[in-house]
């Protein structure tokens, strides 16, 4: 058998509640449902500009539960005095990832370079540095990384200035994707997939996350179960007005009728083996690994919204399934 270290397992805060029909839970409730589940080591919580953060950091001393990771959404132009007070703040409580979602347009609407990335990372980086709480790039739509090619362009710049890159790595903003015709055309990656010069498939050598493993570039990580060709979300629009992405596919059977289409085991075949890579590879190489994974199952037009099995419950799920094959890895001969 081999001897793991333990793999702290988290939930996003957003996803403690049944779902968006009902009143949302307090902060309280949710520190206590978390703590009460028995399966989660650490919360996620992102920044909200018009929201009291003073709570948070009291329940987390109170309920015993550490906010390991914290995070939030950034727009380049506007949010660097606030990003670096965030930082600040995150390193100040524990928290060694601070989880950034940097939007792929600057404050004055045009389309952020790579160069503009990098800067805005190298920024980070500094504050980060002196907090302690490091900051991890998120792979994720309607941000600069919508597009996967850019993350090794963005790291090559970094390179320059002796500083890696850190990305988080969700793979269900990728592999929602994989024979999903308009949104490989809204990543600008179609002809790419098509000639094999982009892979989302797990379990190829070539596959854009396997590189990212083996850079070194994934500091941090999140589980939310996905289908491939991830079918849109009738049941809430985003802002636009579009349909949700569909960036989340039930982990467990939804009660009849709490999910707007067919639930079959199988669809989480892909995902499951791309996670289950990822937990193969933290096992096998634990300092050019994530040191933690979050749960994320959340609400929202993109994921869950609208729908009305218990987001909490899926998380649960999911949580207990990251240890049971975290085990099985340690029950496998080295």
């Amino acid at each position: 058998m081999k001897d793991l270290h333990m793999l702290p397992i988290g939930i996003n805060i957003d996803g403690v509640l049944d779902h968006d029909g009902l009143p949302w839970p307090t902060p309280a409730e949710r520190f206590e449902r978390v703590a009460r589940s028995g399966v989660y080591d650490y919360i996620e919580k992102n920044f909200d500009p018009t929201e009291d953060i003073a709570p948070y950091l009291r329940l987390s001393e109170q309920v015993g539960v550490q906010l390991r990771v914290m995070g939030g959404i950034h727009l380049a132009g506007r949010d660097e005095a606030r990003i670096a007070r965030e930082i600040a703040v995150a390193g100040e409580q524990g928290a060694r990832v601070f989880n950034c979602q940097l939007f792929a347009r600057h404050a004055d609407g045009h389309a952020l370079t790579d160069d503009e990335v990098a800067h805005f990372f190298l920024l980070a980086m500094e504050h980060g540095t002196r907090s302690g709480a490091l900051p991890s790039f998120e792979v994720h739509v309607d941000m600069w990384s919508e597009d996967p090619r850019r993350v090794e362009r963005v790291a090559e710049r970094l390179a320059r200035h002796n500083v890696r890159l850190r990305v988080t790595l969700d793979h269900s903003h990728l592999i929602f994707k994989i024979d999903n015709p308009p949104e490989l055309d809204l990543s600008g990656i179609a002809e790419d997939v098509q000639t094999g010069r982009v892979v989302l498939q797990p379990g190829q050598p070539d596959t854009v996350y396997a590189l990212w493993l083996r850079e070194g570039w994934v500091a941090h990580a999140h589980t939310r179960s996905v289908q491939t060709a991830g079918r849109p979300n009738p049941w809430m629009a985003r802002g636009d007005g579009r349909a949700g992405r569909g960036i989340q596919y039930p982990f467990v059977a939804p009660p009849e009728g709490s999910y707007h289409q067919p639930w079959q085991a199988g669809e989480l075949l892909t995902w499951k083996a791309a996670v289950t890579d990822l937990l193969a590879w933290c096992a096998a190489h634990p300092e050019r690994a994530p040191a933690q994974v979050s749960c994320e199952f959340i609400p929202f037009a993109d994921y869950g919204g609208g729908a009305r099995y218990s987001i909490f419950e899926q998380n649960v799920a999911c949580a207990r399934w990251l240890r049971e094959t975290w085990a099985s890895l340690a029950a496998t001969p080295s």
